[in-house]
């Protein structure tokens, strides 16, 4: 049974193209973002390691190996079940510094663009022969089943539709930090349809080649050489290379780092992969054996590596034998995408942006975009033509195993990076180059030449080169490369810059950044300086995202918070450029301050944040340790004392929560920043204690914050810097202001309570005097026969009266509590004349100011009480207002009937009343005036006389908002009618 070339043209082209409409669909969201975010999605996309050599070659290889063939893959599941210890390091560094490749890792740890650089290099010369593989299957499955004879033509087709579909969806994006949903979603796809086509495969051997598996049972009874040729290699053959070989796979092949942390939805992901990709593979593996059994019980006159096509073609089934094409075409089609777009990332960020970048003035995310596109398609075009050059005759297995020992020359440099800090970029350049070179001259040369042997010169080694040497070429370049890596890294110096990425890297190690000053002092800065080299809209952008990523405001201006946002801004640039040019751009545009003279000391809160978000992984004495380091924190952050902890370069490293309560401030706006940067009144108070040499401790430091007075108690030590001798400074504050308003009140009762006794005197000794003068007024009226001498009696019979009035007050306010009580003594009292009276003597007493008094009040409201206290509260009150006034300014005076009150209100034109300070005007002994002008009693009488008689007081100030000027005091008393 032959099919058409066209009809398999076209079911090619409509695979592709429905992979094309998931893709889609996934990416605007047709798809539930649930469903593309799954963790069962992301194992299915990790098939994309079952390629064309695992559908069809891996039956080839079981023939040859027998049982070996599970090493490919039990290999790559016994790295994900090490997926804790081994991927997940790896999958942390990716997503903290946005490493968007292999080749992005080893750049990041070594420091170097030239280990980036000869990566990407090799990885793309290794990764021809694996990527010629899917275009030889999938050509020569066309071939089998069309008979045309002309493979290389088919080869040609699948390579044009592969580039189209990478480029439409491959590189949607150009930054590391942004997943291809679309892409992952078409690869689960991919992975289940040749799941299904190898079972279908499979049973379809066990129960239409076979009837069942007793029929099977009786075959292999009868042909016991089958049974025994899968048993043999497995007791000689090489499988414990075959083992390393697919275990380093997980973590070197491109495509399957790529899939593997590039696309990793979340670290949760990766732990359901460590048992769902083995079982995805080994329900791939089941059909293996029963189809290699069916192709020798049938003869197939296909190669066994086709046996699965053959096998099919028997069935005389159209649908059968397209879904095992289909099945080829999806396992071809999936690594051929995702290898290429992975390959051109490495090339873009190694290979042509050291090389070339472009002008600020260019767009640079279309121009990465478009050069991406372009190296995807000279990445299938060289794969075209190493496939055009081999003269598609090479097996399956001798390309796949040049391809996964070439990959495998990564293997030092990655576990290096994890577990080896000690290593340096000489050594893991000069490792790469002697394995590559073996491994080139071992396994890469003699797929062009028919070469019997190969000698070493150096070390006078014979190597002979047939079809089972691969595993010695294997050993050998593996070997040269680790031998010289080490050896090179032991005898050579590593730079300040790799042991700092080695500390970062290190699984066992927390990175200790240095606490340097940067050049730009804003996000506004930092754009401007990123502006030159990558343009103003793509810095804008960059920044924001930075920003946004870091939950940072745009006017941010803590060092702690301008190096957090320079890192991010490194990571970012990293995921869309590669790290050594990231690097370039940040010291060359965003530098550190580096004088000699600069003290530099590790970045603490920085190690903090990094030792809790290691907290869950650490064990032992690290857990132990980092449980007493919290548990001081937490002593530290819960003090009822304020806290503040300070550099030698004057950068706050801790501001406990009493701390924030004392000031105000909270600890995220000060942690980070400069001490000088603290607002006032701190910044002040602070520098004035620290800078004293003379003094360690400061008791009940006075203060205004917020126009009301505070009481400090301030302590300090000289402490040492972590990881360094030099000394920092810790500062204790303790707020003493209720202590302090306390003892207040104690002094205030104590002279409250000698002012009565003063007054008890007083009013005994001018009592006497003022009882004879007023005896002796009265007799001189009742016997001078003169007018003029009567009315003199009289007045000063008045006077008299007025000054025992004033004793009296004077002791009722020294006995505060013993209230006077509206008696039958109080009368009717108008308010209008009042208010005349006390006026006239405010103006007798001061007529500098030329102040107009206004009275506007009702003429018959009046109100009961004593007329004479009432007079002294007018008195008072407008005193105030004539004390606040400018000159030539009015004073008014109004009243206004509010049910069964009456209210008076006295309005000025002065400066106003502050806010915080207007619920203590009626305290007694407060006052405004400056020394010598006030005394702080007349406001706290006019309270009590108010309350004495059943009235309220209160104080509207400003009344002009804009002026901030104005006061408004309004009396209410109890009204009384005609």
């Amino acid at each position: 049974m032959n099919f058409e070339l066209g009809h398999l043209f076209i079911i090619s082209a409509g695979y592709l193209a429905l992979l094309f409409i998931i893709a889609y669909c996934a990416e605007k969201g047709v798809i539930k973002r649930t469903l593309v975010s799954h963790p069962v999605t992301y194992v299915l996309s990790l098939g994309v390691y079952a390629s064309a050599w695992a559908f069809y070659g891996t039956t080839g290889l079981a023939h040859q190996y027998g049982f070996l063939f599970l090493a490919y893959f039990l290999g790559i599941c016994g790295a994900y079940l090490l997926a804790p210890v081994l991927l997940a390091p790896i999958l942390k560094l990716t997503r903290t510094y946005q490493l968007g490749s292999l080749a992005d890792l080893f750049a990041f740890r070594f420091r170097s663009s030239w280990a980036g650089t000869l990566t990407t290099g090799f990885m793309l010369l290794a990764m021809l022969p694996l990527i010629a593989l899917q275009i030889q299957a999938v050509a020569d499955s066309a071939d089998i089943l069309s008979q045309h004879g002309q493979p290389e033509e088919l080869a040609l087709g699948f390579c044009g539709l592969i580039t189209l579909f990478t480029v439409l969806f491959g590189t949607r994006h150009i930054s590391s930090r942004d997943r291809h949903t679309g892409l992952v979603m078409a690869i689960a796809f991919d992975s289940v349809i040749k799941l299904i086509a190898m079972g279908v495969a499979g049973i379809f051997a066990l129960w239409f080649v076979f009837n069942g598996p007793g029929d099977l049972d009786q075959w292999l009874a009868s042909n016991a050489e089958a049974l025994t040729a899968l048993h043999t290699p497995l007791q000689e053959g090489p499988w414990r290379t075959l083992l390393l070989i697919f275990f380093a796979a997980a973590m070197v092949m491109p495509h399957m780092f790529h899939m593997g942390f590039i696309e990793n939805p979340n670290p949760k992901a990766l732990f359901t992969a460590s048992w769902g990709l083995p079982l995805y593979l080994l329900l791939f593996s089941l059909a293996i054996p029963p189809i290699l059994w069916a192709g020798l019980k049938l003869n197939n006159p296909t190669t066994p590596e086709y046996f699965i096509l053959g096998t099919s073609l028997t069935s005389e089934s159209p649908l059968l034998v397209g879904l095992i094409f289909i099945g080829g075409l999806s396992a071809a089609s999936g690594v051929t995408i995702v290898a290429t777009l992975a390959l051109s990332g490495m090339l873009l960020n190694h290979v042509v942006l050291p090389s070339y970048q472009p002008s600020s003035k260019v767009d640079i995310y279309k121009w990465l975009l478009w050069t991406r596109r372009i190296l995807t398609l000279l990445i299938i075009t060289a794969s075209y033509g190493f496939y055009w050059l081999l003269g598609a005759k090479q097996d399956l297995s001798n390309l796949g195993i040049a391809a996964f020992v070439g990959t495998l020359q990564f293997l030092p440099g990655i576990l290096s990076v994890l577990y080896w800090p000690a290593a340096n970029r000489q050594g893991f350049i000069t490792g790469l180059i002697v394995g590559a070179i073996v491994w080139f001259l071992t396994l890469m040369l003699p797929l062009f030449l028919d070469i019997d042997s190969i000698t070493f010169p150096i070390i006078n080694l014979t190597l002979s080169l047939d079809e089972n040497s691969w595993h010695i070429a294997t050993i050998a370049s593996l070997s040269a490369n680790t031998l010289t890596f080490v050896l090179v890294s032991l005898l050579t110096p590593i730079s300040e810059e790799e042991v700092g990425a080695a500390n970062a890297c290190s699984v066992d190690n927390v990175s200790r950044p240095h606490r340097w000053m940067l050049a730009a002092q804003s996000p506004a800065e930092f754009q401007e300086q990123l502006g030159k080299i990558l343009g103003s809209k793509a810095a804008q952008r960059e920044v924001s995202q930075a920003l946004q990523d870091l939950n940072l405001a745009m006017d941010e201006g803590r060092p702690y918070a301008l190096r957090r946002l320079r890192d991010r801004i490194e990571a970012n640039l990293s995921g869309l450029m590669g790290p050594a040019v990231a690097k370039d751009i940040v010291d060359s545009f965003l530098p550190y301050k580096l004088q000699a003279d600069v003290y530099v000391t590790e970045d603490i809160n920085f190690i903090e944040g990094r030792f809790e978000a290691y907290q869950s992984q650490l064990t032992g004495l690290a857990a132990e340790l980092n449980n007493l380091r919290r548990f001081h924190r937490h002593t530290l952050e819960n003090l009822p004392l304020g806290v503040c902890s300070i550099g030698k370069d004057s950068e706050v490293l801790m501001w406990n929560r009493a701390m924030a309560a004392i000031t105000g401030i909270g600890s995220s706006k000060v942690v980070g920043s400069r001490f000088e940067d603290i607002p006032e009144p701190w910044k002040s108070l602070f520098n004035r204690f620290a800078t004293n040499p003379a003094r360690n401790h400061l008791s009940k430091e006075k203060i205004i914050v917020d126009g009301e007075p505070r009481w400090l108690s301030l302590h300090k030590a000289a402490i040492g810097a972590p990881f360094t001798d030099d000394e920092g400074l810790v500062i204790l504050l303790d707020d003493a202001t209720d202590t302090q308003l306390l003892e207040n009140k104690l002094v205030h009762t104590e002279r409250l309570a000698s002012i009565g006794q003063l007054a008890a005197g007083v009013a005994h000794e001018i009592g006497n005097p003022v009882t004879g003068i007023a005896c002796l007024a009265q007799e001189l009226k009742s016997e001078s026969q003169e007018d003029s001498t009567k009315q003199f009696a009289e007045q000063i019979l008045e006077q008299t009266q007025r000054i025992t009035r004033i004793v009296q007050t004077l002791v009722s306010f020294a006995h505060q509590g013993s209230q006077h009580q509206p008696t039958d003594q109080y009368t009717r009292v108008v308010v209008k004349p009042l208010i005349d009276k006390a006026i006239q003597l405010i103006q007798l007493a001061d007529k500098q100011k030329q102040l107009a008094f206004l009275n506007q009040c009702n003429d018959s409201a009046a109100v009961m009480g004593d007329e004479q206290r009432l007079m002294q509260v007018l008195i008072n009150l407008l005193r105030n207002a004539s004390d606040a006034s400018p000159a030539k300014s009015q004073i008014k005076v109004t009243t206004a009937a509010c049910g069964s009150l009456l209210k008076i209100a006295v309005v000025d034109q002065g400066s106003g009343i502050p806010k915080p300070i207007q619920n203590k005007l009626f305290e007694p002994f407060f006052t405004t005036k400056d020394p010598g002008k006030g005394t702080g009693l007349g406001l706290a009488l006019v309270y009590n006389i108010i309350e004495e008689h059943s009235g309220q007081i209160s104080i509207e100030s400003p009344l002009d908002l804009k002026q901030n000027s104005g006061t408004k005091v309004t009396v209410s008393l109890p009204l009384v009618t005609a």
